[in-house]
């Protein structure tokens, strides 16, 4: 019938023709028409081709299939090309007609699609070849081997154009790779050790989210993943963290502990896990270091070292996590508190050996760094008054003999300590440097005072007043001085008291030493002690250990270390016989002619006594005795204020006043002695309630 109006071959010409000569409408039915004419027709077709193919392998199969896709996808877009006139005249001029491309889509899918869907694709044999084929060619990726993508991209394409993408294939692929990693995670965990099988982790995660880019619907990505996270990790978690997090904290592994760090963080409940197994390593590990005596020489600096380490961990593989690096802090005051007191005089000692004169192990700027990180593990303890006690023990020898290496870093800790304790806490500390400025003004004077004497004394003396509620109390020593000695002590003392009536002066020969010049023009830098032994020997030769302590009055212990360093050290300005390392009983001494040393002045030093345990055992005791006065005094301050108090709100109180560690029963020791003193009684009907007694 249109046969005079075609130019040729159906084309986009032709189309237009058709249209101007008003059969659109009969053009648009037919199109319909021959359309699903032909759908049907290659749905037959395909059938044919599977009854002919049933012996063809899964790979081969999924090759037909998609030939028979792509060219139904093709023909589609042709036949949409080709009517595209028709769809801009006559159907948009339709409102209630489809468009071409819709009526395609109703054609081709509702018509032709849904016939594909309903006699290709949802046939039970059909699919389940297609998904199988599918579903191992997948699992052959896993395995290691090279697919086809492109391949599984566009029939899973055709599965999702079809609408069965989810209900065919994604549930039975979900349940496969459930059940695959499932089982992996179970063999890989017993297999490999934890740095391998995280890589492992993270390159099955890797792999699938690129497959999820290459050739899976975007809509599975969540599913998979969360898949493959639950029973690679998920699953596992604990037993990783048993397994493997002290290996990786004790060798520092910091690439496997972020990567630890990253793939918990995916998993729910993961980081918090990882945090209760940080917590507890950390007060394993510095439980370890704390409460081995075996190991106190190094336990301060073993504790900085390993809150380095620490640090490092949380800041670089944590990504700075305020949860872990506040659990961090929990566990190191835990831990460094099992053991009470012995860290807090260890780290006072610490100091002590790297404000000393002598050491040379920092700069200015490295010892800095050093006492601010003493300051973080000072942070931790409760204790801090029995740091305090040994502190302030170690600080009166630096400034008294002149060891300190820097009063600049002196007073740098100091600051530290105001600042983080508050001044109530440095006020003695303080009061030391005071006592040292002092000294210095009160000697210029007593020297100009000194000048003019009618008989100025050859003897320098230097003399350092120190207050005896800032210092340690030290034991007061009774030796036998020479007289040029003991009369510029009475000379300094008429002096003093002139200036400052009412004031006792207390010698102290434990803490003096002096300066002797010798023949040869060399120069002897030694203790009292030292100067009282050598003084000796300008009125005899050889003299008996008896004989020194008779004429010295120096304890025998001091006395046998005093004859060590002079006759036993490297310079050996005595001879000892018989010759030994160590002074004994019977040992005679003398002169040592032949001495000879390199330097002008030579400094020879006092062999010291390591502290004693009676000596740890008595500072000790001194915190405990000045702790049991701060709890009076919090008591009688509280109950002053309160009147009437229960025994409950009372101990309340006391723990937010008190800065140091006690225990229950202790509070009730010190609030039954202030009622035996009158300073506080029971209510007479409530035993448990307390008055204060005025």
């Amino acid at each position: 019938k249109y046969k005079k109006h075609l130019p040729g071959p159906l084309s986009q010409e032709a189309v237009e023709n058709l249209c101007s000569y008003k059969v659109s409408p009969t053009l648009y039915k037919q199109l319909r028409q021959v359309c699903e004419d032909h759908v049907q027709a290659q749905i037959h077709q395909f059938f044919l081709n599977i009854e002919l193919t049933e012996s063809l392998d899964n790979l081969s199969f999924l090759k037909r299939m998609n030939r028979c896709w792509q060219d139904h996808c093709r023909q589609t877009i042709m036949i949409r090309s080709i009517f595209l006139f028709l769809d801009r005249t006559y159907v948009l001029q339709n409102s209630l007609l489809p468009s071409i491309w819709l009526m395609l889509c109703i054609c081709c899918r509702d018509t032709g699609l849904e016939l594909f869907r309903t006699h290709i694709v949802s046939d039970s044999a059909v699919q389940k070849r297609t998904v199988d084929g599918i579903l191992e060619q997948i699992e052959l990726e896993r395995s290691g081997e090279t697919i086809d993508r492109s391949l599984l991209r566009s029939l899973l394409g055709m599965l999702s154009d079809l609408q069965v993408y989810k209900d065919s294939f994604e549930e039975r692929f979900l349940t496969e790779t459930n059940r695959l990693y499932a089982a992996e995670g179970q063999r890989l965990m017993q297999e490999r050790d934890v740095p391998e099988y995280l890589h492992h982790v993270a390159r099955r995660l890797e792999e699938e989210n690129d497959r999820i880019m290459s050739y899976l619907d975007q809509s599975t990505q969540k599913p998979l993943v969360s898949c493959v996270e639950k029973q690679l990790l998920g699953e596992h978690m604990t037993a990783i963290l048993q397994k493997g997090l002290s290996i990786l904290l004790d060798g520092n592994r910091v690439t496997e502990l972020t990567l630890l760090y990253l793939l918990f963080s995916k998993v729910k409940g993961g980081l918090l896990t990882l945090l209760q197994f940080w917590r507890d390593y950390i007060k394993s590990f510095g439980g370890e270091i704390v409460c081995s005596p075996e190991k106190d020489k190094d336990m301060v600096q073993d504790l900085l070292d390993f809150k380095d380490k620490m640090d490092n961990v949380a800041q670089s593989c944590f990504t700075r996590n305020e949860g872990f690096i506040n659990a961090m802090k929990e566990a190191f005051e835990t831990f460094i508190n099992k053991r009470p007191n012995k860290p807090a005089e260890l780290i006072a000692k610490y100091v002590d050996s790297k404000l000393r004169a002598g050491n040379k192990e920092a700069t200015e700027e490295e010892l800095e760094r050093i006492l601010d990180k003493i300051m973080i593990i000072f942070r931790f303890i409760h204790g801090k008054d029995v740091f305090e006690a040994f502190y302030k023990k170690d600080l009166a020898k630096r400034l008294l003999v002149g060891k300190s290496a820097s009063v600049d870093a002196e007073k740098s800790m100091l600051s530290k300590l105001k600042h983080e304790c508050g001044a109530a806490f440095t006020s003695k500390l303080e009061g030391m440097f005071k006592d040292m400025e002092l000294s210095k003004d009160i000697m210029i004077q007593f020297k100009q005072y000194i000048q003019n004497q009618s008989e100025p004394s050859n003897i320098e003396l230097t003399v350092n007043i120190l207050t005896m509620g800032y210092w340690p109390s030290y034991i007061p020593m009774e030796v036998h001085l020479p007289p040029e000695m003991v009369k510029l002590q009475e000379v300094f003392k008429l002096f003093y008291l002139g200036k400052h009536s009412g004031r006792k002066l207390q010698w102290q020969p434990t803490l003096g030493h002096a300066v002797l010049k010798g023949r040869g023009k060399k120069e002897l830098q030694v203790s009292l002690f030292q100067t009282l032994v050598l003084l000796m020997f300008n009125e005899g030769e050889e003299f008996s250990i008896e004989e020194i302590r008779t004429a010295t009055g120096i304890e025998e212990g001091e006395l046998k270390r005093t004859l060590q360093s002079l006759a036993c050290g490297k310079a050996r300005v005595l001879n000892k016989n018989p010759r030994g390392k160590d002074v004994e009983d019977g040992d005679r001494f003398n002169f040592n002619n032949d001495f000879k040393h390199k330097l002008f002045r030579i400094k020879i030093n006092q062999i010291q006594m390591k502290e004693t345990v009676e000596e740890q055992v008595s500072t000790t005791e001194r915190v405990f005795q000045d702790r049991q006065y701060q709890i009076d005094a919090a008591v009688v301050r509280i109950m002053k204020m309160r009147k009437t108090l229960s025994h409950n709100l009372l101990v309340s109180e006391l723990y937010n006043q008190l800065k140091f560690p006690v225990k229950p029963g202790d509070l009730k020791k010190r609030i039954e002695s202030l009622i035996d003193r009158d300073y506080m009684e029971r209510d007479k009907e409530t035993p448990n309630q307390y008055h204060y007694v005025a």
